[in-house]
């Protein structure tokens, strides 16, 4: 068995009974079928435009591609479920309703329909997840009865509001976490990370010498939600300090809506930054990168758990179906 170290670039998403692999240039999707056989689908990624090749910029960018392939890949894993509860009327009624727009798309705009239901649901994605973690935060600390018109009182307001953003991700994260279909999802996710690390680690991609290596890893998407919220307090501090004055000149709503815009504008920024601290971290391993993983590392507590062995043969399947024949690409 080789044992020499390499790092590669290929990445996934757990499925519903499933993962979603994206290589160089391939996207690859391996589901668990009722049947028990494994359906793959493989797909060219489309190429990298100049815009996702700019450092900080390509950050969001590539977060919203991603997000794409990914709704769609969960929506595509989806026809496998096999409903358990009995429809009632009611969700026979929001099923016909929902007959009937997906009929309309497809009459109004053909084959892009699915593009559109795909594109809605990532914005909607965006929606919540800003909402929630981003807005809300930013909301509830408005109440904390602190100076903002003073440096002091302004930067420890948003110290307390990364304190409740943390708060609120780990409670989202250990309610979910509750759940049992959840946690074959987590399952998924510890097989996509011990594959990518058995490939790393030049071991043999088979189930027993996957078994051997962590559920988690520095590149994961936990690890860069995290690095959001933490430089999100950074970001933010800075910007409400440069605009200090302004602030000052604000009172009641027009302070809130103005510290809220701000949020909204700056979210693309700390995206691509963390997008470029996680990629580093990826790349390089020593003490400057370990440290900077450990948090992420912590909250991967939350989303992986350890997968069985067909769990392990599915992530086999996807991972090596995303490779390039080049090893270069794969890096």
């Amino acid at each position: 068995m080789n044992t020499a170290s390499k790092k590669t670039s290929v990445g996934g998403q757990a499925l519903i009974e499933g993962l979603l692999m994206i290589g160089p240039g391939k996207v690859a999707i391996a589901i668990r079928k009722p049947d028990q056989g494994i359906d793959l689908q493989v797909k060219p990624k489309a190429p990298m435009t100049l815009v996702q090749k700019i450092p900080l910029i390509r950050g969001a960018v590539n977060l919203f591609r991603q997000m794409k392939i990914g709704v769609g890949a969960l929506m595509y894993s989806a026809r496998y479920m096999e409903l358990e509860d009995e429809e009632t009327e009611e969700e026979g009624t929001d099923k016909a309703e929902q007959s009937k727009l997906e009929r309309f798309l497809e009459e109004k705009f053909g084959d892009k329909a699915k593009d559109i239901i795909i594109l809605a649901a990532v914005v909607l994605s965006l929606c919540f997840t800003v909402g929630l973690f981003i807005l809300l935060p930013n909301f509830i600390a408005g109440f904390i009865p602190l100076n903002k018109t003073e440096r002091s009182g302004l930067i420890l307001s948003n110290l307390c509001e990364g304190v409740i953003r943390v708060s609120l991700f780990l409670s989202y994260l250990a309610l979910s976490s509750r759940l049992q279909e959840i946690n074959r999802l987590w399952q998924y996710h510890g097989a996509e990370h011990k594959t990518i690390h058995c490939y790393e680690n030049g071991g043999e991609l088979e189930i027993e010498n996957i078994k051997k290596y962590s559920i988690k890893h520095p590149r994961c998407g936990t690890s860069f939600l995290f690095l959001v919220m933490i430089i999100s307090i950074l970001v933010f501090s800075l910007v409400d300090l440069a605009a200090l004055g302004l602030r000052f000149e604000l009172t009641g709503v027009f302070r809130a809506l103005y510290s809220l815009s701000i949020r909204l504008v700056t979210i693309p920024l700390i995206a691509g930054a963390a997008y470029e601290v996680i990629k580093l971290s990826g790349r390089h391993d020593n003490i400057v990168t370990r440290a900077v993983s450990a948090p992420g590392l912590l909250f991967q507590k939350f989303t992986t758990r350890e997968p069985d062995d067909g769990m392990i043969e599915v992530a086999i399947v996807a991972f090596t179906n995303a490779l390039s024949g080049d090893e270069t690409d794969n890096a």
